[in-house]
């Protein structure tokens, strides 16, 4: 076991679990935030492309440009379904819904990559959309409910995290800086005619600062661990410590705004999280993992 790459990840996914609050802290709509998110983090990572040394040796693929521009889209939608569900409803029940992505790699990734489901899977899945319908709530699934749009946001934002997920599987020459560099580029870009610029103004300095670190820090340094300490660690492990993240966003959302889940919301989150493991602790590869 490589304890370094074990320390990165769960740095890692650590400082990504408390996403969520440093959104809060910005004042910023959803579609501002990503798009400082977007060009800070194109800046970080465009600069450790080029320290690293990997720019003199990156070979240039169309096929996987492609897929490098469809990954971007995918991540750009992720986030900004992420950020307004955050807006709209508790970090707990955001993140929550938004970790329904491995579930959702592994149905698309028995169709797409033609990999059979494996009872255990199956029973995960059955489990799985079941605690989700618990977290939603008796009124989550009415309109009228003020955290309607909120939920939504949150399955929508998984949807298209396992997106990216089963199109970044097939991007392998290009090196990680320049895949995640060229990400960010693509976002930037495509969020330009769309963003309000005179909300930047609006903001105090502290709140740039929180903004600038969910670029910088949220992003940048994040994918840096996160795609340096996968490589050298077995799937089952990534899978396992993946779950830091929300483990530690819901513990931040109950110590710091006090948020307290329900009792039929408390169950389904040990069912949504107790099948992810149940179904992510397979000894042998499985469909989407």
């Amino acid at each position: 076991m490589n304890k370094k790459a074990v320390f990165q990840l769960s740095l890692a996914m650590t400082i990504f679990g408390s996403v969520g609050f440093f959104s809060g802290l910005t004042g910023l709509r959803a579609l501002e935030l990503v798009f400082v998110r977007c060009v800070c983090a194109t800046l970080f990572l465009g600069a450790a492309w080029v320290v690293t040394g990997h720019h003199k040796q990156e070979k240039w693929n169309a096929k996987e440009m492609r897929l490098i521009l469809a990954c971007a889209v995918t991540n750009l939608l992720n986030w900004l379904f992420l950020f307004r569900a955050f807006e709209r409803i508790s970090v707990t029940i955001a993140i929550s819904l938004y970790h329904l992505a491995p579930i959702l790699v592994l149905i698309v990734g028995s169709f797409l990559f033609r990999e059979r489901l494996s009872l255990r899977s199956v029973g995960a899945i059955s489990v799985c959309f079941a605690g989700t319908i618990m977290i939603m709530g008796t009124d989550g699934f009415r309109v009228s409910s003020p955290d309607w749009i909120g939920m939504m946001d949150g399955v929508l934002a998984a949807v298209f995290y396992a997106a990216t997920m089963i199109i970044g599987k097939s991007i392998s020459k290009t090196s990680v800086y320049a895949t995640t560099m060229l990400q960010m580029i693509v976002g930037t870009l495509l969020l330009v005619p769309f963003v309000h610029y005179g909300a930047y103004a609006d903001i105090l300095p502290v709140q740039w600062t929180y903004a600038i670190i969910t670029g910088i820090v949220h992003t940048g340094i994040v994918y840096l661990l996160f795609f340096n300490s996968i490589r050298q660690l077995p799937t089952g492990i990534v899978s396992f410590l993946i779950f830091v993240d929300p483990a530690v966003a819901i513990v931040l959302d109950v110590l710091i705004t006090g948020f307290h889940p329900n009792g039929l919301q408390s169950a389904g989150m040990l069912l949504l999280f107790g099948s992810l493991i149940y179904a992510l602790k397979s000894p042998r590869p499985e469909a989407g993992v």
